[in-house]
């Protein structure tokens, strides 16, 4: 009996010491994905990308400066490139707010993107944003309508759209510019329908059980990976390496496809959820 009784602690004691190790790590690419050196849109721009154009403003009220946008090459194919920009350090935060686009701003990657359908050009986008800008004025311009427009409007792009998360991946404001036929996800970024220390008020009324929420949501790049929310996974190591490679092979495998094979993948990618 008391064998039986040992044997059952230190089972117990091994589940709660790998439970303990998951949340640390979970906890570490949270941290991560956060971190103010985190690689940025425009970090990518200058490193992936060649002959960039920057493109301002949504031709309606002013330019959001947390969506950065324009047309560029990669490997000698023109292509259109709309990235969620967060800042380095203060200043840069202060002028991007911090990562959290405004109805402007997803109004001005909807014009970028029809622009990209009316001339044929590739669509690409990287991700990293906690969520869309929650002020009253951002409410008061429409940031529920500019987001949906968002989602109508790329599900039916007529060109292949491949969408990166490169840090945060948070909520609807980051699922306006990922209704992709491909999505890309670095390997210490994270991707959810709210955040975790959300998940854990809601849930717990306790947002210090973040990382505990972060284990039940599955929003680490693997889980996602296995789930086949996202499609590929970039290792950091060599990190412009690595995502120069990825993107060039989705483009080659969306190259082949017809328009009409274009928008019913990308209808039935996002279906099956």
């Amino acid at each position: 009996m008391i064998t039986v009784l040992h044997l059952m602690a230190n089972i117990q004691l091994t589940l709660i010491n790998i439970e303990g190790k998951i949340m640390t790590e979970i906890a570490e690419i949270i941290n991560k994905a956060r971190a103010a050196d985190r690689v940025s849109v425009r970090d990518i721009i200058d490193h992936c990308f060649s002959d960039f154009f920057e493109l301002h403003g949504d031709r309606q009220f002013t330019d959001d400066e947390a969506i950065v946008g324009g047309i560029a090459r990669f490997k000698g194919q023109a292509v259109s490139v709309i990235g969620i920009q967060k800042g380095h350090n203060l200043a840069e935060n202060l002028a991007t707010n911090f990562g959290q686009p405004s109805p402007n701003g997803y109004r001005k990657a909807l014009r970028l993107m029809k622009q990209a359908e009316k001339f044929g050009r590739p669509l690409i986008t990287f991700i990293n944003t906690a969520g869309a800008y929650p002020g009253i004025e951002a409410e008061e311009r429409g940031q529920g309508e500019a987001i949906a427009r968002n989602l109508f409007e790329m599900s039916d792009l007529k060109v292949p759209i491949i969408a990166v998360i490169t840090g945060e991946g948070g909520s609807g404001g980051a699922l306006a510019l990922a209704v992709a036929n491909k999505v890309i996800m670095l390997e210490n970024a994270v991707y959810s329908v709210l955040s975790p220390e959300g998940f854990a008020t809601i849930l717990w009324k306790d947002g210090k059980r973040r990382d505990e929420a972060a284990e039940l949501m599955k929003i680490t790049a693997d889980h996602l990976l296995e789930m086949e929310v996202v499609d590929a996974v970039i290792k950091e190591e060599t990190l412009f390496e690595n995502l120069s490679a990825s993107l060039e092979q989705a483009l080659t495998e969306l190259s082949e496809m017809t328009v009409d094979e274009l928008v019913e993948q990308r209808y039935q990618r996002f279906r099956k959820y």
